[in-house]
């Protein structure tokens, strides 16, 4: 007994001690804490949905999800390397929104010589282990050195398909600002990022950035934590006005009212980028469906939509081309048009939109 009890206490000091590595950032304190606590989305000492998420569905049976688990669809993982593009980025003309995306949800988008790179991750990885969440063979063409400098680094929240330590500390010396959630400064300052050179947004609130280019923070779905803490930063989606165009930068959110009410208040919109993957039965409330993807892009009143979240990763247990295949389904029969560039194909907006049918293999 007294031996197994060591052991107990010996695995607890070596979480603990692990638990401290940057990577899992930090905790807000001090003001930015102060501003959090004075959030209408901040209650009971975590921030809150709009709509009652249970971010696992009540019927969910962890020996069923363990089990799932194990028995991922055998189209889990791509049996060849994805195919992309290399494009010049720091040569990428830009009269008009120019679109890039990296697979999962990294992209940057460059228009009238203003550079914006939302939720890079370009380690390989999508947690804080290199033996978890690797990256798809092919989809990793794209690295910090091929970045231009980067006026407008946007982050959506804290997860770390989305959240990159390796990345950001990289770009760092690249960035003129960082744009994000009210909490996820604290892991930016923490990393090595000048507090000067942090926004962060609680839901309805924006910046104008220039005369021609607006920011503005807007509810999502889902949750947020690095470690076992949940909840300590906020989530977001954005509106992004820029040079004359309208554009929604979804983040990661399940289905739900906001979407309708975002685009009563802020649509139409020319390209919504929303996030179709890493769906599964036991976690329906806080990623959508492919189905519900297509519902989503009309409540918005979206033009075209780019499916992103997707082809890097995988983080759940379906076929890693279902979402695609599944939304475009969906699109046909509703009339939603949806681009479909490759990895670093560009997408330039009321101009070029990509729509190869390029992952049926």
């Amino acid at each position: 007994m007294f031996i197994t009890l060591l052991i107990l206490i010996g695995l607890a000091g070596a979480t603990l001690i692990f638990m401290q590595q940057a990577v899992f950032g930090s905790n807000p304190t001090t003001t930015r804490l102060q501003r959090i606590e004075h959030s209408p989305n901040y209650r009971d000492g975590v921030f809150q949905n709009l709509e009652k998420t249970a971010v696992m569905r009540e019927e969910a049976s962890y020996m069923t999800m363990m089990n799932d688990f194990f028995h991922k669809d055998k189209n889990n993982i791509p049996p060849l390397p994805l195919p992309s593009v290399k494009t010049d980025l720091k040569a990428l003309p830009d009269d008009k929104p120019t679109i890039v995306w990296f697979g999962h949800s990294s992209y940057l988008i460059k228009s009238k010589g203003v550079t914006l790179l939302i939720d890079p991750v370009f380690s390989g990885n999508a947690s804080p282990v290199s033996f978890f969440g690797g990256s798809f063979a092919g989809s990793d063409v794209y690295d910090v050195d091929d970045m231009p400098n980067i006026d407008m680094l946007i982050l959506s929240h804290d997860h770390y398909d989305h959240l990159d330590y390796k990345t950001i500390t990289k770009l760092i010396p690249k960035v003129k600002k960082f744009y994000t959630a009210l909490g996820v400064g604290a892991h930016l300052e923490r990393w090595g990022v000048p507090a000067n050179q942090i926004v962060e947004f609680d839901w309805s609130e924006g910046q104008a950035v220039s005369s021609d280019i607006h920011l503005t923070a807007v509810p999502a779905r889902h949750f947020s934590g690095r470690s076992f803490a949940r909840g300590k930063t906020l989530w977001t989606a954005y509106v992004l006005k820029l040079h004359g165009y309208n554009l929604f930068l979804g983040g990661d959110s399940g289905y739900g009212n906001h979407f309708q009410e975002i685009g009563d208040k802020y649509g139409p919109f020319d390209l919504a980028i929303l996030e179709c993957g890493q769906y599964g039965r036991d976690w329906p409330n806080i990623h959508m469906f492919p189905e519900e993807v297509a519902v989503a892009a009309q409540d918005l009143r979206a033009r075209t939509v780019l499916p992103v979240h997707w082809a890097k990763f995988s983080l759940a247990m379906h076929a890693w081309n279902e979402p695609i295949q599944r939304l475009l389904k969906k699109a046909n029969e509703v009339g939603l048009d949806v681009a479909t560039p490759k990895i670093g194909e560009p997408i330039v907006l009321n101009s070029t939109y990509p729509r190869t049918v390029w992952w049926n293999f």
